[in-house]
């Protein structure tokens, strides 16, 4: 199969502002709010999909549902500040309110029923340096 045709459609699609990267948008008008149901059903739920089984095909995206990994509500804070192998990282797009709401929201729903909830406070040290997040190295 020759892939020389599809170059052009590829290269549109990159360059489409349509294409573009949502969650930034939605995140930084405020619509999405810091309620962790609404962050979810807006970020997360495209790629881990809206019950949290996750899917796989093209790429995998793991289940958030009935997943021990989220039993230390630092693991999932961190990756979604962080991001983790495919996974973009967040840390420029949500608070520390809205991490801890989504990480509650998908900690207490999907068949996870893990206790302690995530607070604000516990993100900011997970977060990437932000000469990291910014590109700057001026502190």
């Amino acid at each position: 199969m020759r892939y020389g045709y599809f170059l052009p459609v590829l290269m549109f699609v990159a360059a489409s502002p349509a294409w573009a990267d949502s969650s930034d948008a939605i995140t930084k008008s405020g619509s999405v709010g810091n309620d962790g149901a609404a962050i979810y059903r807006t970020i997360c739920q495209g790629c881990h999909m809206p019950n949290g089984e996750g899917a796989s095909g093209a790429a995998k995206f793991p289940a958030l549902a009935h997943n021990p990994k989220l039993m230390d509500p630092n693991y999932p804070a961190y990756v979604v500040a962080n991001g983790f192998g495919g996974m973009p990282w967040f840390a420029d797009k949500l608070s520390d309110v809205q991490i801890a709401a989504v990480v509650n929201y998908v900690r207490t729903h999907f068949g996870n029923g893990y206790d302690g909830g995530l607070k604000p406070e516990d993100v900011a040290p997970l977060r990437p340096q932000k000469a990291a997040v910014t590109g700057s190295f001026d502190g």
